[in-house]
């Protein structure tokens, strides 16, 4: 009888034994997550996306091993409210958070609310290690902190700005200036992250503030390969051309800056022999403009015509909604392989859990879908016909705008005004020259969209639904 207890018991033990080596070899095969981005950059400027004159030679080794997509999309042109989508799925409108938070904004209370579930704060359940390293801008307060939105680790910038050199960072809680590019400093910081993890399953996000204003000063390395260079600039009447290319030259050198410390990321992670194992996303939070369009910046642009600057432009162009987006996950994604589905950084939430091979909690307001089976080369059924875009811009300037965008045609409503409501015929009219909005023979493109758009505000309650109940701005000859 004691024979077959002790038995029993040896068994249990080794059944107990082998499910805990089961679970503990599922857990290590997750892959690590490093998504990083970028603040202010445009698709525009890298060169696996067409540019010959800027250099990114590690971005485009991204694009070569993983996967670029052409149709990617940001939820808000301006910085705070497309990083609260980034990382919640939640457009700005649902999260209170719709133009940049100001200091005196955050010192009053503004940030990512507390209760709103993060994909950071998912991950962690399920496992994963946590780090941001950089740029936040969602909230100063204590309980606005990254480490109260699912990070174990913050070091960086917990406001919106930091200067391009000798910055100031929260480093263990402190404020704390530092000396040195802050590029390097935010990568030279991940990467001791990340050596310090290498034997957990972590996700790592890397926030750069690059190549937002002011651009410089760059070291010398990242500013000398432009220093004779002469740019090719928007050809549109009024550009000043010496400011103009003055200006892309300082802005591809801090794109560089970004692009050479990402080789000491590539680098770092063959040497801890954790790159098959890692899934390194790369995006921008929204795009940007130096004198398409006649305007500098963003989706709160200003005009830049005739040697002068502003007033304000608020805008859905192309350059300011359209963001880089690479991902490059070895031994899934094929290299080199082009997606061209259109897809939103609202989709992050869902598509990082998706990578992760988690469960997203059960959440009826998450808007964004999984784009991850694109990665696996799988077609997902029903993918989306169109983009959504919103932007309440109330700094410097007034605006509402909602967008609805296809293939083919683009509409930017401008609610609670007049006479400013666009509509661009994007296969015949890429460059958004005519505006289209009081054409009649557009009018039938122009209804349908507006019928998606509202539908669309109805779906998210809308808060601009309340502000302008006209259905549509008549033309002017109704």
């Amino acid at each position: 009888m004691r024979r077959s207890n002790l038995l029993l018991a040896v068994l249990v033990v080794v059944f107990a034994s082998l499910c805990a080596g089961a679970f503990a070899h599922a857990q290590t095969t997750r892959p690590n997550i490093i998504s990083i981005v970028t603040d202010d950059q445009a698709m525009w400027s890298i060169g696996a996306y067409g540019n010959t004159e800027s250099r990114t030679p590690n971005m485009d080794r991204l694009a070569r091993e993983g996967a670029r997509f052409t149709n990617a999309f940001c939820a808000t042109p301006v910085c705070s409210p497309s990083r609260a989508s980034f990382l919640t799925g939640r457009w700005g409108t649902e999260l209170g958070i719709t133009d940049w938070i100001t200091n005196a904004e955050a010192d009053a209370g503004v940030g990512l609310p507390p209760e709103v579930v993060t994909w950071p704060q998912v991950l962690k359940q399920n496992g994963y290690t946590t780090a941001l390293v950089g740029k936040w801008h969602l909230g100063h307060l204590p309980h606005f902190h990254p480490t109260k939105h699912g990070y174990d680790h913050f070091w960086g910038i917990i406001g919106g700005g930091a200067q391009a050199m000798n910055p100031q960072i929260e480093v263990n809680g402190k404020q704390q200036k530092l000396k040195g590019p802050t590029p390097d400093l935010t990568m030279d910081e991940a990467l001791r992250w990340m050596s310090e993890v290498k034997d957990k399953t972590f996700a790592l996000s890397i926030h750069f503030r690059e190549p937002h204003l002011p651009y410089g000063p760059t070291p010398e390395e990242d500013s000398a390969p432009f220093k004779d260079l002469d740019p090719t600039i928007p050809d549109y009447k009024g550009l000043d051309p010496q400011w103009t290319k003055e200006t892309y030259r300082r802005y591809y050198a801090s794109v560089h800056s970004i692009d050479r410390n990402l080789g000491k990321l590539l680098a770092k992670l063959d040497e801890l022999k954790l790159a098959e194992n890692t899934i390194v996303l790369f995006t921008s939070d929204h795009g940007y403009n130096i004198g398409q369009h006649g305007v500098y910046t963003k989706g709160n642009a200003s005009w830049i015509l005739a040697g002068t600057r502003g007033p304000k432009r608020p805008n859905m162009f192309e350059e300011s909604i359209r963001v880089p987006l690479i991902v490059r996950w070895p031994g899934v994604t094929k290299a080199g392989s082009t997606i061209d589905a259109p897809v939103s950084n609202i989709d992050t939430f869902a598509s990082i859990c998706g990578l992760a091979g988690v469960t997203p909690p059960a959440d009826p307001k998450q808007r964004g879908r999984d784009f991850s089976p694109f990665l696996r080369g799988e077609q997902p059924s029903e993918w989306r016909k169109e983009i959504f875009a919103q932007y309440d811009l109330y700094h410097a300037g007034l605006a509402y705008m909602r967008m609805v965008r296809t293939d083919d045609w683009k509409l930017v409503r401008h609610h609670v005004t007049t006479g400013m409501n666009e509509l661009y015929d994007l296969k015949n009219d890429p460059g958004e020259t005519k505006n289209l909005y009081h054409d009649p023979a557009s009018r039938a493109a122009r209804d349908d969209l507006q019928a998606r758009l509202t539908a669309w505000e109805q779906s998210i309650d809308d808060p601009i639904l309340k502000l302008d109940t006209r259905p549509i701005e008549p033309s002017p000859d109704q």
